[in-house]
């Protein structure tokens, strides 16, 4: 999956936080690992502009998402090789998700991770104009974000294990042999002067 992030916003993001969660959302949703995604981040002039441009709608808004239209069964007939598949664009106003995730009291990460899963699912084709809709996408975003922490929070435990392991080890002085660590299951030091 190649995911490329822009920020024109003129605000500081945590891209990581949003391309990992553009990642998570495309996995959970069994999209192919070859597929190509973008997310922009705009201010809210650029945003407003779009808004009105692609939705007639006035004002900025926080996501917007532009799916691909060659995602079709079976692609182009005359294509040799069709390549990764390019899902589309989706634009986010981190300005305009501040002041929303402000009035929600959620974070700023939050809000971001929760929009780009929500911006995926659009280019996926599921909408919300709907109730039924709605509930369905919504209930979809939900369970993503919720499984996207969940696995946030276990890389992060082991990042801490880790850590404290190699800490441990370095304090009993056992740091490995000289020019690199041992192979694993290779005898250290203290077992060759034993053998």
């Amino acid at each position: 999956m190649s995911i490329e992030l822009a920020n024109e916003s003129g605000v500081d993001v945590p891209a990581e936080l949003i391309i990992d969660a553009a990642r998570f959302a495309v996995n959970a949703m069994d999209v192919n690992p070859a597929a190509l995604l973008s997310v922009l981040c705009v201010d809210e002039d650029t945003m407003a502009d779009m808004h009105v441009q692609w939705m007639d709608l006035p004002g900025p808004t926080d996501v917007m998402s532009f799916p691909m239209d060659e995602l079709v069964p079976g692609g182009r007939p005359d294509a040799t090789d069709p390549g990764p598949a390019i899902l589309g664009d989706i634009v986010l106003c981190p300005d305009f998700a501040r002041k929303q995730a402000r009035e929600a009291k959620r974070s700023f990460e939050h809000e971001l991770a929760m929009l780009t899963i929500h911006g995926v699912l659009h280019l996926l084709g599921y909408d919300h104009a709907e109730p039924e809709e709605e509930r369905e996408m919504f209930g979809l975003q939900n369970r993503i974000l919720d499984a996207f922490y969940a696995e946030r929070h276990r890389r992060a435990q082991e990042q801490r294990q880790t850590d404290r392991d190699s800490r441990l080890l370095s304090n009993i002085g056992f740091t490995g042999v000289e020019g690199g660590s041992p192979a694993p299951g290779a005898p250290t030091r203290s077992e060759e002067d034993r053998g």
